[in-house]
């Protein structure tokens, strides 16, 4: 692993690389991180990743807010921490910052000899879940996959919800939800189906038996077997369409 600074609009992003071992170049994979930020979990799957082979672009989406600790399960459950995670991280990354951002992580991961040109893979957690599904939609012509693991407010009843940019999309697209996950109920599933259908994208869409967040080891509602059948799907997309 290494960090690195990649340059946006609006500062500097933290992020980090991994690349795989034998020979270069890669297919570039970019990782949208879950609500919970970089930490000790979030940089784990950045590496098992690359051993599959990827150059995996990790970028730390809170820049905005300044440096910050680790945080655990309980910036969700906890009244007060809950509250500065709204206000001081997730009002900055909002999903028009987070495309902007995308761009130059883009452009990064093109610029970059180890990796394979050409289109790339994106795949996100949790609120990373949702941006990884912008980003199909805001940069077509770039993104080759994407993946959505617990991912909310897919398919909302609003102007600005992400389903309607599926006309756009060129990728092959999975999206994985929970069934105990209010962010994705089923007729949220049935409009983003039925929206990915009538665009003409291919895609899955599949409801796993778990609570939303299962992939992270660190969270409460891990289900080991859950999180395998993640990374052998998110591997599955990325062999079939980045190879």
């Amino acid at each position: 692993m290494s960090k690195i600074e990649i340059a946006t609009r609006d500062g500097s992003c933290p992020s980090y690389i991994y690349r795989p071992a034998g020979r270069r170049p890669w297919p570039g994979v970019l990782v949208f991180m879950d609500g919970r930020g970089i930490r000790p979990a979030m940089l784990e799957l950045g590496e098992r990743l690359a051993t599959y082979g990827y150059f995996v672009l990790l970028p730390d989406l809170f820049y905005r807010s300044g440096p910050y600790e680790p945080m655990d399960a309980s910036v969700f459950s906890d009244p007060e921490k809950r509250k500065v995670l709204m206000e001081k991280f997730f009002a900055f990354a909002t999903p028009a910052n987070v495309m902007s951002d995308t761009q130059a992580f883009l452009d990064y991961l093109t610029s970059q000899p180890d990796v394979k040109p050409g289109r790339i893979g994106t795949t996100g957690y949790c609120m990373g879940g949702l941006m990884s599904f912008f980003a199909a939609g805001t940069y077509p012509d770039r993104i080759a996959a994407t993946a959505s693991y617990h991912g909310g407010q897919l398919a909302v009843d609003d102007s600005e919800s992400p389903h309607l940019l599926a006309p756009k999309i060129q990728s092959r697209v999975y999206v994985a939800g929970a069934i105990e996950d209010q962010s994705f109920p089923d007729d949220m599933k049935t409009r983003l189906e039925d929206a990915l259908t009538k665009a003409g994208v291919e895609h899955t869409i599949e409801t796993y038996p778990a609570k939303h967040g299962w992939v992270f080891h660190d969270a409460p509602v891990y289900d080991a077997a859950c999180a395998e059948r993640h990374w052998q799907t998110m591997t599955s997309l990325f062999e079939a369409t980045l190879s």
